[in-house]
């Protein structure tokens, strides 16, 4: 099928919307209508090259919801007509790491995304008979995709699609990062660093499990205000005082930091913000071959570091209380979304996220 989709050719380059060949699923693949998608930091580090996510070009896009329309051989869920949230771990179910129960570690699905294909290592899109890659096997800054089946889960559908695309990455990855990979226990001192889309809901999900206190760190007023609406107890604005002198004077220390933005000079400051006995979870993706110089003294007090990886979450497990969380008031996302476009303003979009204007843009379609 003839489907129209932002193509970008190479690192750097901009969008450019064009008529692409999309093939029909095959076994265990579905094809998509996408509804929304979100504009996401890892969208931009494949852009401008922090991180080699895919090869060029390619379709970029990964955080999404949308509506099944075909399904390939085999696939017996989901059907026809569901409404589905797509992810960037899907699995095989077979690979060790499957098998040892981390499927968000999936060597298929990894080896899939470094070639920009499918499980099968080979694109369902094309133009002009040259292979277009797909970004992290979901592709989504499209009118429709080819995903695997075990990318996509079925949600209700008074859901709304556009809030829906959310959770897909900033909320599972920011509410994974508390829940599952910090483990953050009621009563608990957090702070975090970077109030873009996931560590605004990295301050979700510490409200939602009862953290006493919750520092929102950041460098705009307008996003420290949106983290207060989400759940944040206390500001403090890192363009104007020294954050880890103002969190020492808040609370003494915290018990869970959280850095969100991937970058160096943060890193160094959430991690002297922990007290006694506390942990630092990295969740900002940091460019490739990057190296960190922290100080090593808070170690004897027993404090620790952690990477976190898409929020160490469980699709099957997590989407449905995401999604029901948002039905019954408890979990916030029409406040993070700042804008919605269509595919012709993906690069004034990208430029705002690059400048750090706003939470989150959503690609819509009609």
């Amino acid at each position: 099928m003839k489907i129209k989709a932002a193509v970008l050719e190479g690192i750097g380059s901009q969008f450019e919307v064009s008529e692409l060949d999309l093939d029909s699923p095959k076994a265990g693949e579905v094809l998509v209508k996408i509804a929304a998608s979100g504009l996401c930091a890892s969208d931009l580090n494949a852009i401008d090259g922090k991180r080699k996510l895919v090869p060029f070009p390619a379709v970029i896009g990964h955080e999404a919801a949308g509506v099944v329309i075909e399904v390939g051989p085999g696939v017996t869920s989901p059907k026809v007509g569901d409404h589905v949230i797509l992810s960037i771990v899907p699995n095989c179910g077979t690979c060790d790491y499957c098998k040892s129960g981390r499927p968000n570690y999936c060597s298929t699905a990894g080896d899939a995304m470094g070639v920009g294909g499918m499980f099968d290592g080979t694109s369902r899109l094309s133009r002009n008979g040259e292979k277009i890659n797909q970004f992290l096997t979901v592709a989504s800054f499209a009118e429709y995709s080819v995903v695997p089946v075990s990318g996509c889960v079925v949600i209700p559908k008074e859901m709304p699609l556009d809030r829906a695309a959310l959770i897909s990455c900033a909320v599972l990855t920011g509410y994974g990062a508390v829940a599952n990979t910090a483990k953050v226990e009621a009563g608990s001192r957090v702070s975090v660093f970077g109030c873009g889309g996931v560590g605004l809901n990295i301050i979700q999900g510490a409200r939602m499990k009862g953290a006493k206190r919750i520092i929102a760190v950041d460098v705009t007023e307008e996003k420290l205000q949106l983290a207060k609406k989400v759940g944040a107890t206390d500001l403090v604005n890192a363009s104007k005082v020294d954050p880890v002198a103002a969190i020492k004077e808040l609370t003494g220390g915290v018990d869970y930091a959280f850095e969100a933005l991937g970058r160096e000079e943060t890193i160094a400051q959430a991690w002297l913000t922990v007290d006694v006995g506390g942990q630092l979870t990295l969740v900002g993706l940091l460019k490739n071959g990057a190296k960190l110089t922290i100080d090593a003294g808070p170690f004897v007090n027993e404090q620790s570091i952690k990477g976190c990886y898409f929020g160490s979450s469980d699709l099957q497990r997590d989407v449905p209380l995401l999604v029901q969380a948002y039905l019954s008031g408890e979990l916030l996302l029409d406040e993070l979304i700042t804008s919605r476009i269509g595919l012709d303003g993906l690069n004034e979009s990208f430029q705002k996220l690059r400048s750090g204007e706003g939470a989150r843009s959503v690609l819509v379609f009609d």
